[in-house]
């Protein structure tokens, strides 16, 4: 009788992916790599032959995270190839790379967007088992690869790094100038996807209205038919394809530059939600000023509201950053005013935090912590009055829901979100036990909802 051959061991790598959807996408596109080529991944550090952390390292919070689960895999794993962010970031001492200064036994590291590096990397230390073709990886999207998120929901990135230089962010000396995708790749990463059963995407960038700009709007080509490689007629061919799925299409990181207005009657006539995540910052023209922020911030209280002319259903969210550098109470009232004039839904706001490298740090007139921490909480005080009463506003109202969570076929509820919520950033719809037996509910599917109340930052619905 012949001796049965064991099959040799698949090599497992555990992955870790910290900071914002950008970095998402980027370790999505190192998990394709991975499952093509044949190794197994996972989230734990324990077992694994060596360990990927995808780190962030925008603010210090962030690079204190990434460091520390940097460590934490060194512990128990020992073999840790470092990617991201805080991988292009300088040591102390100006030259020698921060990862390295920190954690000297890691094996490699590399900055964001380097998938290939961090596959060279693997291949040195973690020789890989074999190279299927990539519609072959279970569980992937086709040409879309693996995706980190919920089977029904998918970030796509259009563009890679940014061409502002604003003084608080580091993000050009890690990511680059801006890189706009091809417009064909991104549309056919968007079929895959919807094809795939995706009942959401997210549009992201670090400047979705700049797209195309570094290619001069040239023309592509996607199903054998001419399109613009700008952010006009991209988000027209994908609420055409989301139309035929009966999908979502929500836009992230949009600057208010006045071509923005071309979008909005698309959001009026339903061809993609009307949501905008515009990343406003401040309202005060001199804080502007010295963050050295692009388009007219004295005119976004203007646009917003002919936003708001052009489509009344629109929801905009946004963020903030409290006790920059030289702000007067003065230019902290205003802002707080523009809250309440402009009726921001769904807003967030940092304390201003020092980031090594940003040219903020060289301002004059840095304000105490205890006063930065102080402002951001009266912030957040008016930025949840105005979104209590617009949450309020929508009692009554019957509004489509995508379903994230329903165990037991949601007889005893579920969790789901409207138009106004985007996936971890927004609120979201707590749905009751539908009152029909016949009705149930499916994570992943759409139910329409009767909001009864308001909890918090969330809706309350009743499924009918």
């Amino acid at each position: 009788m012949n001796e049965a051959v064991s099959p040799a061991k698949v090599p497992h790598i555990g992955f870790v992916s910290l900071g914002c959807p950008k970095a998402l996408t980027d370790s999505e596109l190192i998990l394709t790599r991975l499952s093509a080529e044949g190794y197994q991944t996972s989230k734990t550090f324990a077992g694994a032959d060596l360990v990927i952390v995808n780190t962030c390292g925008f603010i210090d919070d962030a690079v204190k995270e990434s460091l520390d689960t940097i460590g934490e895999a060194l512990a128990e794993n020992g073999k840790v190839i470092v990617t991201g962010c805080l991988g292009a970031k300088a040591g102390s001492d100006g030259s020698s790379n921060l990862v390295r200064q920190m954690h000297p036994s890691v094996l490699a590291v590399t900055g964001p967007h380097a998938t290939q590096e961090v596959m060279d990397a693997v291949h040195e230390h973690l020789p890989k088992p074999h190279d299927p073709f990539v519609d072959l990886v279970p569980n992937a999207f086709g040409v879309a690869g693996i995706k980190l998120t919920p089977r029904h929901y998918a970030y796509l990135k259009i563009s890679e790094g940014c061409n502002h230089r604003c003084t608080f962010c580091i993000i050009p000396s890690m990511r680059g100038d801006l890189v706009s995708r091809p417009v064909g790749d991104v549309l056919s990463e968007a079929q895959a996807l919807f094809s795939g059963g995706v009942k959401e995407l997210l549009v992201i960038s670090q400047d979705t209205s700049a797209y195309g700009v570094d290619l001069k709007y040239r023309t592509g080509f996607w199903n054998g038919k001419p399109v613009k490689t700008r952010m006009l007629e991209l988000v027209q061919q994908l609420g055409e394809m989301a139309r035929e799925y009966g999908a979502w299409v929500r836009l992230h990181y949009v600057y208010p530059y006045p071509s923005v207005d071309e979008i909005v009657p698309l959001m009026a006539t339903g061809l993609v939600l009307p949501y905008l995540d515009v990343p406003l910052q401040h309202s005060h023209p001199d804080v502007l000023k010295r963050m050295k922020r692009p388009a007219s911030g004295e005119r976004n209280l203007e646009r917003i509201q002919r936003w708001r002319e052009m489509c009344p259903q629109i929801v905009v969210r946004s963020t903030f950053i409290a006790g920059f550098p030289g702000e007067t109470e003065a230019e902290f009232s205003h802002l707080l005013d523009f809250m309440r004039e402009a009726q921001i839904d769904r807003a967030g706001c940092f304390a201003y935090s020092p980031v090594s490298g940003a040219a903020a740090n060289e301002l004059s007139g840095a304000l105490p912590q205890e006063l930065r921490e102080e402002r951001r909480s009266r912030f957040m005080a008016v930025a949840e009055e105005v979104s209590a009463a617009k949450l309020q506003q929508r009692v009554g109202a019957t509004m489509q829901v995508l379903v994230d969570s329903a165990p037991g076929m949601g007889k005893k509820g579920g969790v789901g979100r409207s138009y106004a919520d985007a996936p971890e950033i927004d609120g979201s719809v707590r749905l009751l036990p539908p009152e029909k037996i016949s009705k149930t509910l499916k994570a992943g599917e759409f139910t329409k909802a009767r909001i009864v109340g308001t909890q918090g930052h969330d809706l309350v619905g009743l499924p009918v």
